[in-house]
């Protein structure tokens, strides 16, 4: 249950228990004033103030904690804060790719630019189309993964190759 319904449900229960504790007071009140001869200087009063004062200090302190939760921000805050931090961490991943984009060698680009028009192939099928031997796609794809541009998935034998 979210902080702000059980704020509200606490703030009910800060009124319910508040209801019972003036209910209360005028119960005895009547039972003192019908009981006790002396009067108003009767030590049952002092008794009964005590007692009401006790029961709205525990209202007063139910009462705030419930305006606490229905009024605490921190969750939006958090979102807040997790949403930027995941914006400035994709765009330092954009500026990074980017920058090893520039930093590619021939072999690299050809590569990459088949992964480009293909959106995504098997190694195998990779080293079909570039022309060069297993061992040298296969390091290559190695520089391309180091630097967060593909990523390969391992399905059965073979390696799927998709751009990051």
């Amino acid at each position: 249950m979210e902080n702000k319904k059980v704020g509200y449900l606490i703030i009910a229960m800060a009124v319910v228990i508040g209801l019972v504790v003036f209910l209360f007071n005028a119960a005895l009140k009547d039972i003192v004033s019908t009981s006790c001869s002396h009067g108003t200087t009767c030590p049952m009063y002092g008794t009964i103030k005590t007692q009401t004062d006790i029961g709205l200090i525990i209202v007063s302190i139910v009462l705030i904690i419930g305006l606490i939760l229905v009024f605490n921000k921190e969750k939006e805050r958090i979102i807040v804060k997790t949403k930027k931090i995941k914006d400035e961490y994709s765009e330092r991943l954009k500026e990074e790719k980017e920058k090893n984009l520039k930093l590619l060698n021939e072999e690299e680009k050809v590569i990459y630019n088949l992964l480009i028009k293909e959106k995504g192939m098997f190694q195998a099928d990779l080293v079909d189309k570039s022309e060069f031997g297993k061992v040298k796609v296969t390091r290559i794809l190695d520089r391309l993964e180091n630097k967060k541009l593909i990523e390969r998935k391992r399905r059965g034998m073979n390696n799927i190759i998709v751009l990051k």
